[in-house]
């Protein structure tokens, strides 16, 4: 356990330093750590940047001075996210964070955490009753981030912020062209595998399993995919024989979902060749075929052969604001001056698409975001500097704006149609 802590404890630091948390694990992760080490190393890595600062809250009251080494802090901000919110035995966690300070090579490192940490286990109750009343603090998000939410979502900011910090739901999309969903049911049932069905094609599991162990994934049978990134491709109504462009697609979920539904002629485009191969690995698990090439959607002249296409799903780059419960490590990582940034990225991409859509053709514009000068404010400006644009309500969502909760991620969705 001692080897993990201190492994935690660099990825979170390597976190704050700006690095991506998936590529940071997969670059310390040691590959002879089995199956249950790497799951406990991602909890403990996951969980301490998505609590940080009600962490950091915490151990402040429980230091009379700055530490002068922040590896021995970032350690204990991993073992106090274990003694807060894992089922791990509390002497056990101790016992271990004060052998990994022992490596540390520091001579007061060892007294030090054992010192902090059962002072923690003692003054639990009082030290969470001190903790500041800020929702900084307390929800464990950025003040720029909640200000933001406050502002838009005054009834709901709360509960956003608090589904923010909850672990994902895993949902399976069932693929129609091998089996019904009711069929896919009787699998899970058989292999005692509890599930309810969400959506038109969704299958929300009561609790997360690793792909290796849900039923039919590897003869493409189902895919992993939110609820609400489901919503897509029905939404742009795909008829067979249509030309069909992903413009945005790795890792090439929803491009799947369009060939599930329809024989199209589809181009799953991407401006990064090496997030491609995951395009292609996907496609090729559910057995399907469309033509995967790199390009920057901005700039059509580059790649486009100059047939119009009926359909185009326009999953364009954001803040990723609606899904940090996925990627804890965006609440740290964003500033808010990125925003602009992103809507200046989405912007040129609606314009560069828009040449290549045919006359009563239709768009989907798709973010992962919960910020509205990404979405509704997006989409109005368009609307207003392209006057062949006419703004459809999206089929099958209820809401354009989906904002996170038990059963989906925080998602937004305007359909335009080219007049």
């Amino acid at each position: 356990m001692n080897q993990v802590q201190l492994i935690a404890a660099q990825v979170v630091r390597q976190v704050l330093s700006g690095r991506n948390l998936n590529q940071v694990l997969e670059e310390l992760r040691p590959k002879q750590f089995t199956p249950q080490q790497r799951g406990i190393l991602q909890d403990l890595s996951y969980g301490t940047l998505r609590w940080l600062t009600r962490l950091e809250a915490l151990l402040a009251q429980l230091l009379d001075r700055p530490l002068t080494d922040e590896r021995v802090g970032d350690l204990l901000l991993v073992s106090l996210y274990q003694l807060e919110y894992s089922k791990n035995a509390t002497h056990a966690v101790v016992n271990s964070a004060v052998e990994a300070a022992a490596q540390l090579k520091q001579p007061w490192a060892k007294g030090l955490v054992n010192a902090v940490l059962r002072n923690y286990l003692r003054q639990r109750a009082d030290l969470q009753k001190n903790l500041p009343q800020d929702p900084a603090i307390q929800h464990a998000w950025p003040r720029w981030w909640i200000k933001k939410l406050q502002k838009q979502y005054p009834q709901q900011w709360e509960a956003m912020l608090v589904a923010g910090n909850q672990h994902p739901p895993m949902t399976l999309r069932v693929n129609t062209r091998k089996l019904s969903r009711a069929a896919y049911m009787a699998k899970l049932i058989a292999e005692n595998i509890e599930a309810e069905i969400v959506g038109e094609f969704g299958v929300l599991l009561t609790k997360p399993v690793n792909v290796d162990k849900v039923p039919g994934f590897f003869q493409g049978e189902v895919s992993v995919q939110d609820l609400g990134a489901q919503f897509a491709a029905p939404a742009l109504d795909v008829q067979p024989g249509m030309r069909v462009l992903d413009a945005c697609s790795a890792p090439g979920g929803k491009a799947a979902h369009l060939m599930e539904l329809a024989d199209i002629e589809l181009l799953a485009l991407d401006h990064d060749p090496a997030r491609l191969e995951k395009v292609s690995s996907n496609l090729q698990r559910l057995e399907l075929t469309a033509n995967v090439k790199a390009g920057d959607a901005a700039e059509p002249q580059k790649w486009w052969d100059g047939q119009a296409y009926d359909r185009i799903l326009a999953d364009v780059p954001c803040t990723a604001s609606g899904i940090v419960r996925r990627h804890p490590d965006i609440k740290w990582l964003r500033r808010e001056e990125d925003i602009d940034g992103f809507c200046a990225q989405q912007a040129a991409i609606l314009h560069g698409l828009w040449s290549t859509l045919a006359k009563g053709g239709k768009l989907l514009y798709a973010t992962c975001s919960v910020f509205e000068q990404e979405n509704q404010q997006q989409i109005k400006a368009f609307l207003s500097s392209h006057h062949d644009a006419r703004a459809l309500p999206p089929p099958g969502v209820k809401e354009q704006q989906l904002i996170p909760c038990d059963q989906h991620d925080g998602f937004y969705y305007a359909l335009l149609q080219k007049t």
